[in-house]
This record gives structure tokens, C-alpha cells and sequence, in this order.
């Protein structure tokens, strides 16, 4: 397992990256970074790319979570 410094460093570029990303349209940015940062250093590109994985999942499952209970308090069907 990585250790706890390069975990948080990972968070925090996952973090800013996802926000430059939502901002500026690109949803392949991720990807660029994590080959840029892999040049350097393949240990920090794949927790790079995992954190990123995970909280992009994570808003993914939010967003799914929300629309179901919308969709529940509104009366409306679910699938």
C-alpha cells in the first residue's frame, strides 16, 4: 500500500484536476495529467488516476442517489 503522503498528494491533484476539468469542458484531462505525471513518476500516476477514478464515481453514484429520490418524493416511478 502507498504511503499516507503520497495518498493525500494524489487526492489533492484528483481534486483540482476534476475541478479544471468540469470548468474548462475537457473530460479527458485526467487522462493527460496521469500521462504527464507518469513521465515523472508511475507510483503517483495510478493513485493519481485512482483517486480520480473513485470521486468521479463517487459524484456519479451521488447524482444517482439524488435523481431516485427526487423521483420518489415527486411520485414517479422508479426503474
Amino acid at each position: 500500500m502507498a504511503d499516507t503522503p503520497l495518498i493525500q498528494m494524489a487526492h489533492k491533484l484528483a481534486e483540482d484536476c476534476l475541478k479544471v476539468q468540469a470548468e474548462i469542458g475537457d473530460d479527458r484531462l485526467f487522462m493527460e495529467l496521469g500521462e504527464a505525471i507518469g513521465t515523472s513518476s508511475q507510483t503517483l500516476e495510478e493513485a493519481f488516476l485512482t483517486a480520480v477514478r473513485t470521486q468521479m464515481a463517487n459524484e456519479k453514484a451521488r447524482h444517482f442517489l439524488a435523481e431516485k429520490l427526487k423521483a420518489h418524493r415527486d411520485g414517479k416511478p422508479t426503474e
